[in-house]
């Protein structure tokens, strides 16, 4: 498929010819909700906690006697019918994140690129570089160019450009190797260099 290349100031950059297989396959939302979910399970940090019975600081000791007392029967102040008792079944440090089949991982992405041209949200750009490293600038040139919300993904990300762009809210750039399904579909514009197209096409391939 044949889509047009811009620039950063809206200019014209001639063509260039996206594979099909990766840029116009069938969007399927249901890879694309486990691939997010996976995600999301992963980068989560897993640390909350609470104490149980046996890690509560309290006396060992029998509270009274079992029979004869009227009172229910107990055999420690640290149970957790007791103010200053252990937690039941509370959350314990642990590790969120499962695996995750390769093929699915890559067909969720696969998903989410196509799903982006099929809006007309994909953009491919010539070069995504600054000439000088300033917010302002680039904040210019986005606005002109009508993103509010935008992830550009470039083979390897210029470092002037990169430390423009990190001020801008809800832009955001990555370099081919971390494009993933949460971030593109969480950006409303997806825009790729030349060179990042050809970083997918070798990554997907």
């Amino acid at each position: 498929m044949q889509v047009p290349v811009i620039t950063l100031d809206n200019g014209t950059a001639g063509e260039i010819e996206l594979p099909e297989a990766l840029f116009a396959a069938q969007p399927r939302a249901d890879i694309m909700a486990r691939v997010v979910h996976w995600q999301l399970a992963k980068r989560r940090a897993g640390t909350h906690k609470v104490k149980g019975m046996g890690e509560v600081s309290g006396t060992t000791k029998k509270p009274y006697r079992q029979k004869g007392t009227g009172n229910a029967r107990q055999g420690s102040l640290r149970a957790p019918q007791f103010r200053t008792g252990g937690v039941v079944h509370g959350p314990v440090v642990r590790d969120h994140g499962y695996s995750l089949n390769k093929k699915v991982r890559r067909l969720g992405l696969i998903s989410a690129l196509s799903q982006k041209a099929a809006e007309g949200k994909l953009v491919v750009i010539d070069t995504a570089s600054a000439s000088e490293a300033k917010t302002s600038v680039l904040a210019k040139q986005l606005k002109a160019l009508g993103w509010s919300s935008a992830l550009v993904v470039d083979a390897q990300v210029d470092e002037g450009f990169g430390r423009g762009i990190r001020n801008l809210p809800n832009m955001h750039v990555l370099p081919t190797i971390g494009a993933n399904v949460y971030d593109i579909l969480n950006h409303d514009v997806l825009a790729v260099t030349r060179a990042g197209v050809a970083a997918l096409t070798e990554r997907l391939a």
